[in-house]
């Protein structure tokens, strides 16, 4: 009996790592593909712009959630008088986080 235990116990550990994995990778292309968009508004481009783009990866790892996120976004957005405010930026990373799903899912 705890052979049967002990197997569902292991896959149910098997998926819920994988599934954490697959919300990382989610989100770290999101906020990638958010720190490229950011980059284009404020004229960065080429290697400045991947550069800028890992900036924003980094900065979610400041505390749970998106506001660490969205305030290093915005932040650098207000500083080059780009028009976009907090609804925009949240919106762009509710259409990036469909966007980044798609891709994983289709890699």
């Amino acid at each position: 009996m705890s052979s049967g235990f002990e197997e569902r116990k292991t896959a149910a550990e098997a998926k819920f790592k994988h599934d954490e994995e697959y919300k990382f990778k989610v989100m770290a292309r999101r906020n990638k593909l958010l720190g490229l968009w950011a980059a284009d508004l404020m004229g960065v481009v080429g290697a400045d712009a991947d550069a800028y783009a890992k900036q924003v990866v980094v900065s979610d790892f400041e505390e749970p959630g998106d506001d660490d996120v969205l305030r290093k976004v915005l932040g650098d957005l207000q500083a080059k008088d780009c028009s976009e405010d907090e609804t925009a930026v949240r919106q762009q990373m509710d259409r990036l986080l469909d966007q980044a799903k798609d891709e994983l899912a289709s890699e």
